[in-house]
């Protein structure tokens, strides 16, 4: 152990910018050689720790609460490289390329967890043999990308389960939304391997029809257009389901004046989902809109047509979500669209008028 310290600080005393490139390329190539190795000496050296009980010498029961306590080792990583020594009892060819540096920790954890003591005990009950499994995980993770192992380490469990019911795709799918103060959104999705498929192909198909010259957008901002544009496209088709009798669309109001008076500044429109957006971008979104005017009196549209129609028509449900901006039941805050109109007087037994003063929306 002496001589590995040693050696450590012969290294820490290099002098990097003497180097070539090259031969800076080199001493990173050995250096990930010897990481490897190392980390391969611990992990078996963690093993026999744990089958023989050393941590009992400092009064705990388990390897794993030893690394955390004596090597300030995280609870995950503590509990991998004790997961990792079990596996690797099974794994002798993948144990041999990891001592010879040739794979890292990291690829040795893929393989460890899916090969859990449960694993092996199905694999024995079953007359799986894992020595072919072992040369393969062994050749994947020395060849090709780290992403390609998880793929490769499927195959165990599929042979473990061949029969097996495959898990509905739904189950796996979320996707959440967060709105911030200025009407931004933040999102995160997890998807199924098919689910997912869809979307990239649907994205990338805009992200590569959209490349103009001297684009110098990022990769994510590309693909983030390429998701605006595609609700662009499904919004103008006008096929997507009814929000209560409406299509989907984009909705912002803004006062007449703001929209006219190009002096006017930030925080004066609001969209449907209540975001607060500047009148400025309100007349750029006006540019390629339909333009209704709501008036909350007598003239222009009319606002009451009597008992001659019973459903809301749209002009005046506009005039509701208008007037109320939300679900006026109280202590509910629900948007527009997920609120039916309905008349305060009902209009076969009340004889209730079909009019902007006999709706409400809860």
């Amino acid at each position: 152990m002496s001589e590995i310290r040693s050696a450590l600080d012969a290294l820490a005393g290099d002098d990097l910018h003497a180097l070539t490139d090259g031969a800076v390329l080199d001493r990173c190539r050995e250096l990930v050689v010897s990481i490897n190795r190392l980390q391969a000496e611990l992990t078996r050296t963690v093993r026999h720790a744990d089958v023989v009980g050393s941590a009992e010498h400092d009064g705990l029961t388990t390897m794993a609460s030893w690394l955390r306590g004596h090597a300030h080792w995280s609870a995950a990583a503590a509990a991998g490289v004790v997961r990792v020594g079990r596996a690797l009892e099974h794994l002798p060819h993948l144990e041999t390329a990891f001592a010879d540096g040739a794979v890292t920790a990291a690829q040795v954890g893929v393989v460890a967890n899916a090969l859990g003591p449960t694993d092996v005990a199905r694999a024995l009950e079953q007359d799986v043999d894992l020595d072919p499994f072992d040369q393969a995980w062994t050749e994947v993770a020395a060849t090709l990308p780290h992403a390609q192992l998880a793929t490769a380490v499927g195959a165990f469990a599929a042979a473990l389960d061949p029969d097996g019911p495959e898990p509905d795709p739904t189950e796996t799918r979320r996707l959440s939304i967060s709105r911030h103060t200025d009407g931004s959104i933040t999102g995160r999705f997890d998807l199924d391997a098919v689910g997912g498929e869809k979307v990239q192909a649907a994205l990338e198909s805009l992200v590569q029809a959209s490349r103009p010259q001297g684009d110098l957008r990022t990769r994510g901002q590309q693909q983030a257009d390429a998701l605006v544009q595609l609700c662009d496209n499904q919004l103008a088709q006008g096929d997507l389901p009814f929000l209560r009798t409406v299509e989907p669309h984009v909705v912002v109001t803004v006062d007449i004046e703001d929209l006219l008076d190009p002096a006017t500044g930030p925080a004066t429109a609001t969209t449907g989902f209540g975001a607060t957006v500047s009148a400025a971008r309100a007349r750029w979104i006006a540019c390629v809109s339909a333009v209704p005017r709501i008036v909350m009196g007598p003239d222009g549209v009319p606002l009451d047509v009597g008992r001659s129609h019973r459903v809301v028509p749209p002009h005046i449900r506009r005039a509701v979500e208008q007037r109320d901006g939300h679900c006026v039941f109280a202590g509910c805050d629900a948007p527009t669209h997920w609120c039916d109109v309905h008349h305060l007087l009902e209009w076969a037994l009340d004889q209730g008028d079909t009019s902007l003063e006999n709706f409400a929306r809860p």
